[in-house]
């Protein structure tokens, strides 16, 4: 046993990412040279088998104990028959820290596995306490014994040990002890490899039961509706998904433009793949960037570590851009880049990354008019507008509300675990009688809310009655009643109408409450009085 022996064996094992196979090819390597008897490699594990195992009664700790995982070695009386076995008696070896019991029942490799000490035995003509088989010695002609622990980032991981036909020194001990450094960092590779594919495969399976239940959820031919208006938006959805062609959704606010964006998806060569969504509308403006494409450690104060972007996420499958109009006119030449050309960087990363990604954008804004008041690019315009699809809002799809009435009826009492409401003439009526500002969004809001107010017994639908709600005229005179609702009303139910009409009007405005098409804007008032008044009234998303 020499030095270039022992690398080749390190070297056959530097890069396996199989454990087994690692314990395999190290004994099996240290037992092609003619003078060793046996190599062995016991871990240290959880106790497995303490009340059947032959030295339970001399273990101190049964939590845990060294595994034989790994045994071969050649018999003089039988040449081509490897040693493999790890059963037997000396299949398990409970942990020791007293040299005293080398000699004793848990024997030399309970004390190296407990104490992360080396051990040597080639005195066998003066000395024969460390031998437990006498006969195995005599018959195998065994002179020497030598076990190092197998020790990884000051962790001892077990022991790695050789019974020797020749007699071994100290300089044999040493290069075993380079050796066993370098099995004990190949199998905490080993491993951790292992690891991360159990990681991978649970993330898989976590992916696909994630899938199974969009599916279920979300599925194009769930989609509820009859009206004239969405069966042109589905036959439309027909002939652009299976392509690879950007598809822009317009649509007012709580129209379902995401439900859409998912049909495409599925009904894509690419409904294998991850459907990532951004809320443009949601990220703040100096983080655009990062959150598109990612930035590496210390690319910027606060990142404290890399990240990975959107795009990425979103290789091989479809990444939805929800509220387009919302992005920064100084970041949209970055978004046209990689829309045009497939490639961008990470902050902080010279390297060129390729994405292969289908694009599809949504928007409750006029992007045309954008473009002419310079606020969006024109070409990138013209870039995402290659198949526009509008979805009708919900008052000129009013076939459309008995059917989603009843769906969200249904959902809403099951999962409330109520008996199933019946949705009457009367309640059909009142729903397509209101004008719906916020839409299949508000719709469904409106369904939940009267199912809580019917307590199991008739559905009571509640809706704002839009010629007495506030309008909303001015800091000095904010709240009046239109002149001929002659109905006294108390000072609650002013607070309500109040309450009622702010929500509506961020239900139509997708709750945001500055800027042009805020809600602030659109009741007439100034976003800090608004976001005062919301907070007062305990408003919540």
């Amino acid at each position: 046993m020499n030095i270039e022996f022992l690398q080749s064996i390190a070297l056959s094992v530097a890069n396996e990412q199989s454990a087994s196979k690692v314990f395999r090819k190290i004994v099996s390597g240290l037992a092609d040279d003619t003078n060793v008897v046996l190599a062995r490699i016991w871990l240290i594990e959880k106790g497995d088998i303490c009340k059947d195992c032959t030295k339970s009664e001399v273990c101190h700790n049964h939590s845990k104990c060294l595994h034989l995982v790994a045994s071969d070695g050649r018999s003089i009386n039988n040449k081509d028959k490897r040693i493999v076995s790890i059963n037997g008696n000396y299949r398990r070896f409970p942990l020791s820290d007293k040299e005293s019991d080398c000699v004793a029942t848990t024997g030399k490799v309970g004390f190296i596995g407990g104490t992360g000490k080396p051990l040597l035995y080639n005195d066998i003509d003066k000395n024969t306490n460390w031998i437990k088989d006498h006969k195995w010695v005599e018959n195998e002609k065994v002179s020497s014994f030598a076990g190092q622990p197998l020790v990884f980032r000051g962790e001892v991981l077990g022991v790695l040990a050789i019974f020797s036909r020749a007699i071994l020194d100290e300089s044999h001990l040493n290069l075993l002890r380079t050796f066993a450094d370098n099995a004990a960092a190949a199998i905490s590779n080993a491993r951790a490899f292992e690891e991360i594919e159990e990681l991978h495969d649970q993330l898989e399976l976590e992916n696909e039961y994630l899938r199974d239940e969009v599916r279920e959820s979300y599925s194009f031919d769930n989609i509820v509706g009859q009206s004239n208006a969405l069966q042109n938006v589905l036959q439309q959805i027909e002939l652009v998904a299976p392509t690879d062609a950007t598809v822009l959704i317009n649509g007012e606010s709580g129209t379902g433009k995401e439900l859409l964006a998912l049909s495409i998806h599925q009904r894509s060569h690419r409904k294998k793949s991850p459907l990532i969504k951004v809320n443009c509308a949601s990220i703040p403006k100096e983080l655009f960037e990062s959150e598109f494409f990612g930035h590496v450690k210390g690319a910027f104060t606060g990142a404290i570590k890399d990240r990975t972007g959107r795009f990425q996420l979103a290789d091989g499958g479809t990444l939805f851009l929800d509220e387009i109009g919302e992005i920064p006119i100084e970041m949209q030449s970055k978004l046209l880049r990689v829309l045009q050309e497939g490639e961008y960087e990470r902050i902080g990363d010279e390297k060129t990354r390729k994405v292969d990604v289908r694009i599809v954008v949504a928007t409750n804004r006029d992007l045309k008019k954008e473009v002419e008041e310079k606020r969006f690019r024109e070409d990138l315009y013209f870039r995402l507008n290659v198949f526009p699809l509008e979805i009708a809002p919900l008052r000129k799809r009013i076939d459309d509300i008995p059917l989603l009435a009843d769906h969200f009826l249904k959902q809403s009492c099951r999962r409330m675990g109520l008996p199933k409401l019946q949705l009457k003439k009367k309640h059909v009526n009142q729903l397509q009688s209101y004008d719906w500002p916020g839409n299949i969004r508000e719709l469904q809001n409106q369904i939940e809310r009267g199912v809580i107010l019917s307590r199991g017994m008739e559905l009571l639908l509640d809706l704002p009655n839009r010629e007495s709600m506030f309008t909303l005229q001015s800091s000095q005179n904010p709240y009046i009643i239109n002149d001929h609702v002659d109905k006294i009303l108390t000072y609650t139910d002013l607070k309500q109408l109040e309450k009622e009409n702010i929500i509506a009007a961020l239900n139509k405005t997708d709750w945001r409450v500055s800027g042009s098409e805020g809600a602030a804007a659109l009741l007439g008032t100034k976003p800090t009085t608004l976001a005062s008044r919301i907070k007062a009234l305990g408003i919540e998303k």
